[in-house]
């Protein structure tokens, strides 16, 4: 008998949502940075272990939307929760308060009478154990959670038990995946991500979230082992373009070395990769360019 469950994983941007799911499946599919709203769509991750299949959807972080494109971001992590088995609702437990937006989505959550787990992340931060346990009981009081459990994913403490609960939820069912995949996500998309999370880890302040990252050619060479690998980085600003390709294109070089280590690493094949930058003004509120990019809803 074979078992499947489909778990949505929620939570405010740099809850470490995204780095939960690359350490539960064992692969970096997922950009982590600490820049707020690294993840813009849905990224599937599975893990199969056993009879069990575990599919789970990272969503971006939840926010209070600046533009179209954080408006889609938003829809995206309200909507992923629809028709999923379980919920795991990543909380920084390092940040008092919960936010307007994580209680409006908790209390549709149990509205819905969706299974929900509480995951505390970062408790490895906290100086004073007892501001966990005071949180556990404010939030316990209010809402109703399958589990809740304490985790450091940067320790790797607890993940194995989110595992072990979310394993518990599944039910008879084939398997959706190949038991030997990890994510459904194209080789493309996840080649754009590498380079865009250097990008978000190089820059500063705006310029990364204007940011997106197209691939126009991903080709292996006949006669060779190797990867070639055309990118387009797009701004919103032409000043934003220099600053991306920095002084005698330094930053650009840097970027791509360090997107270049990660493409060889995850495809263990030698990359050969080239990036241009193009400028596409006020790309985040347009909807032409949001779908083009890939980055509504509805495209996911």
């Amino acid at each position: 008998m074979t078992k499947s469950v489909f778990v949505s994983i929620v939570g405010r941007t740099n809850a470490g949502k995204s780095s939960l799911l690359n350490a539960i499946v064992g692969e970096k599919i997922a950009s982590v940075s600490s820049k707020p709203q690294t993840t813009r769509t849905r990224i599937t991750g599975i893990k199969t272990v056993g009879d069990t299949q575990m599919v789970f959807m990272d969503t971006p972080g939840l926010h209070k939307p600046k533009n179209k494109l954080s408006t889609h971001m938003l829809n995206t992590a309200k909507s992923a929760v629809d028709d999923m088995d379980a919920v795991l609702f990543v909380v920084d437990c390092t940040v008092r308060d919960i936010s307007d937006e994580e209680t409006e989505l908790l209390k549709s959550l149990m509205k819905a009478k969706s299974r929900v787990l509480l995951i505390l992340n970062k408790i490895d931060l906290l100086p004073n154990k007892s501001e966990l346990v005071s949180l556990i009981t404010k939030l316990n009081a209010q809402y109703t959670f399958e589990a809740i459990i304490p985790i450091s994913v940067l320790e790797k403490d607890g993940v194995s038990i989110v595992e072990e609960e979310v394993a518990k939820l599944a039910s008879e069912s084939p398997h959706f995946f190949p038991d030997d995949k990890f994510t459904d996500q194209p080789e493309r998309v996840l080649a754009a991500e590498m380079i865009r999370e250097k990008l978000l880890i190089a820059l500063d302040k705006e310029v990364p979230h204007g940011i997106a990252v197209g691939i126009e050619r991903m080709e292996e060479r006949d006669d060779k082992d190797l990867l070639d690998i055309d990118a387009v980085i797009y701004c919103e600003r032409m000043s934003h373009k220099g600053i991306v390709i920095g002084k005698n294109g330094t930053m650009l070089k840097r970027v791509a070395t360090a997107a270049r280590n990660d493409l060889e690493s995850f495809f263990q094949i030698q990359v050969n990769l080239k990036c241009w930058v193009k400028v596409k003004e006020d790309w985040r509120n347009k909807e032409g360019l949001i779908r083009n990019f890939g980055l509504s809803e509805d495209a996911n």
